[in-house]
Order: structure tokens, then sequence, then C-alpha cells
């Protein structure tokens, strides 16, 4: 098994994002007890890439919960945030999201707190304290309605 997880951006208590995820990362994310993935990435998004099935495969034999709630900034919708929003009310803590860099998921996760109420200029501060730009956070929600 690995011995280094992948870096981890804890946007929440209990909740972090993370770039692409191989089977090592979902190993070593097992060793350090994560209970919940969530993968925001398309299959085919790049050569080699995990599919999810395979990675679904993996995650549940460690015993981690898997979801796959595949977005792209284009694709991205209401019921993609009401599918984020169901996984974190009922999954199992702690819970990762990934995606290739990190930022789709961080983007999601935002969008879900700001329906809860909570302040956009303060979800895109606590995503660029980890390097993540979701600057564009106001204007999704606004296309989403």
């Amino acid at each position: 098994m690995s011995s280094s997880s992948p870096a981890l951006a804890e946007l929440a208590p209990g909740i972090s994002a993370a770039g692409a995820l191989g089977r090592g990362d979902i190993e070593a994310l097992a060793e350090a007890g994560i209970r919940t993935i969530v993968n925001n990435r398309p299959d085919g998004e790049d050569f080699g890439q995990l599919p999810a099935a395979d990675a679904r495969s993996i995650a549940e034999a460690l015993g981690i919960a898997y979801h796959h709630i595949p977005v792209t900034a284009a694709s991205l919708t209401r019921e993609d945030v009401d599918a984020l929003a169901a996984v974190l009310a009922t999954a199992p803590a702690p819970i990762v999201l990934h995606c290739r860099s990190g930022t789709r998921s961080s983007l999601l996760w935002a969008l879900v707190r700001l329906r809860d109420g909570d302040d956009p200029s303060a979800l895109v501060a606590q995503a660029a304290r980890h390097g993540i730009d979701i600057a564009a956070l106001p204007a999704i929600a606004a296309r989403l309605g």
C-alpha cells in the first residue's frame, strides 16, 4: 500500500478536496481513515485516468463509500448540487471530494454551502487558502438560479 496520502485541501471539518486520484491514492486515503470519496471527474477526461467503476471497486474493497457525480464547468447543473448536498448530508466523514485539480470539487461544495446561506466571499477565501480559485462562484450560482 502507498504510504503518502494525496494533498488535501480542507474545505470544512471532515470535508476536503483533492486532485486526481489513482489506486495508490485511494489506498493511502483508506489508511488515513477517509470514509467517503466523491469523484467529480467525468470518465475519459484524461488519458490513463482511473475509470470511476474501477475506483469504486477499489474504494469499496477498502471500506470506503464511493459516489460519482461527474461535472464540468459547462455541464454543472442544479441537480449536481442537489446530488452532492444529499451525499454530504448522509455520507460518513471524513469525506474527500476530487476532480482533476480540486477546483471543480471545491466549487461544487461551495455551491452547496452557498445554497445553505454561507457567504460567497468567505467560501472563495476558504478555497483560496489552499490555492484553489473559485472566484467564479457568484456567477455560476447566478447561472444555476
